[in-house]
């Protein structure tokens, strides 16, 4: 085996043990240990970061930040993972943002100067909007950790005007509209609530309380399925012209509702919500402005026009 390929295979088997000792990779490799010792301390002066423990028990440790190995990709696997990345920069925040920057730069770096130019002839052509909301990276990342490591976090949080301290196990982390939303635990309220990301003033992980394999098992997709099944449910109906129902389609609470093409060229969208969230999925109709009429219930329709009084009456 020539060495290249054999100091590959090491920074393969390094990565998955943490720990060991050269005698332990003289014996996997079928090698001498002065062989093995040379072939760490070429890796080291490349930058792998490896370092020697000294003493009884002693061996070779890796850093917490390892090194992959190289990875081979095609020309248009290259093309597509680049802008896959590059399309969150119109996110207000992404978790590992100055990571996924020097990550970025490194792949452009080393790519063909071909494909450099098609890349480039790219930019400014291809763009995924977001609305840009103000959001810290650092709440973000330490909740994706959080899930990642199978933690708990201790958050400090602001709704309706109030700040309180919990401790809670998220379940996932999803985009909507630019902000960043966080289906979890909450210890405090015993239940499953759905926390945004920017209303987190502070968040950092909690060992104090174990983590729970149970709530573990839920996802983005079904967190809150059982508590909905228990709720009293309303059928919300809207209908939306053209324009309308394009706003629409990329706000994703409203995923699950049924379509129904209007002669018109408009259309009618029905979706059963709880009751307990009519107003919240109205104020987001509300944004719609002409482009939607809520038909049914009563309620939301009546609140519809006491904002509008409000509005009429501020330029009276």
């Amino acid at each position: 085996m020539h060495k290249s390929q054999r100091l590959l295979q090491l920074m393969m088997v390094i990565n998955m043990k943490m720990s060991f000792t050269a005698r332990e990779l003289a014996e996997e490799f079928n090698l001498s240990t002065r062989t093995i010792s040379r072939d760490l301390q070429d890796l080291s002066d490349l930058g792998f970061p490896i370092y020697s423990v000294q003493g009884r028990g002693g061996g070779y440790r890796l850093l917490r930040e390892r090194m992959l190995p190289p990875i081979a990709f095609l020309e248009k696997e290259a093309i597509s993972i680049f802008f896959a990345c590059q399309s969150l920069q119109y996110f207000g925040s992404v978790p590992f943002e100055d990571e996924a920057t020097s990550a970025l730069h490194k792949f452009y770096h080393y790519l063909p100067k071909d494909t450099k130019e098609q890349i480039d002839r790219l930019k400014n052509k291809f763009v995924i909007w977001n609305p840009k909301r103000s959001i810290s990276s650092s709440i973000v990342k330490t909740l994706l950790q959080a899930i990642m490591l199978q933690k708990v976090v201790a958050i400090q949080y602001s709704s309706n005007k109030q700040e309180s301290l919990r401790n809670i196990q998220p379940i996932g982390i999803y985009a909507s509209q630019g902000y960043w939303y966080c289906p979890a635990f909450c210890f405090m309220r015993n239940q499953y609530r759905l926390f945004r990301a920017d209303r987190i003033l502070h968040a950092e992980l909690n060992d104090s309380i174990p983590f729970q394999d149970e709530i573990d098992q839920r996802t983005v997709f079904n967190w809150d399925t059982f508590e909905k099944k228990h709720l009293e449910n309303v059928m919300l109906t809207i209908k939306l012209t053209p324009n309308g129902i394009t706003k629409i389609d990329s706000n994703s609470w409203f995923h699950t509702a049924d379509y129904e093409k209007n002669e018109d060229g408009g259309t009618t969208i029905r979706l059963k919500i709880p009751r307990k969230d009519l107003y919240f999925y109205v104020d987001m109709i509300w944004g719609l402005g002409h482009e939607a009429k809520i038909i049914e219930p009563i309620e939301a329709i009546e609140y519809i026009n006491k904002k509008i009084e409000l509005i009429r009456k501020q330029y009276v």
